[in-house]
């Protein structure tokens, strides 16, 4: 064989151990796209943070109590995985930025509860106001069974993260 018909022979691709295979099942899919929707979030998410001139952490702990209302330190380093030093230097930075206030916890007088500043937070909600209409817009587009099926995964999904 001469040199010219063996350099027109397509080469064997070597596996490029940096990709994924590809999906083959419903859920090979799902987790897939999940993991698009994470990092997509998680950039999206650090612009904001970005915009509102605070760090990554800092915008996610202020997340977890828009989203959950007042909480604990101890559920708050629950939530996000955060040590007990690293939930108290977060919330150190956000008191003094203005967007949280201690207070006395009624439940447990040994504790705190971190309180969102409801006029400092809505400066971030305005934030992911284009995002949440975007979301809804495409949800409204769903029939209901489909998202009565969302939402039971993720609520699945979430009381899994939370142990069981």
């Amino acid at each position: 064989m001469s040199e010219k018909t063996a350099s027109r022979r397509p080469q064997t691709a070597e596996k490029d151990e940096a990709s994924l295979p590809a999906p083959v099942t419903a859920a090979d899919r799902i987790v897939l796209e999940i993991r698009k929707f994470i990092a997509a979030a998680i950039f999206f998410n650090t612009q904001a943070a970005e915009k509102a001139k605070l760090g990554l952490t800092d915008m996610q702990m202020l997340n977890m109590l828009h989203l959950y209302g007042p909480s604990t330190p101890g559920r708050l380093g629950t939530w996000t995985g955060l040590s007990s030093g690293g939930v108290t230097v977060a919330l150190d930075r956000l008191e003094k930025s203005g967007y949280i206030r201690r207070n006395p916890n009624p439940a447990d007088r040994r504790s705190v509860l971190i309180t969102p500043i409801p006029k400092r937070m809505r400066k971030l909600t305005a934030l992911y106001e284009g995002v949440e209409s975007e979301t809804r817009r495409l949800l409204a587009t769903m029939p209901q069974g489909d998202l009565e099926a969302v939402i039971r995964f993720f609520e699945a999904l979430q009381a899994e993260r939370d142990g069981g």
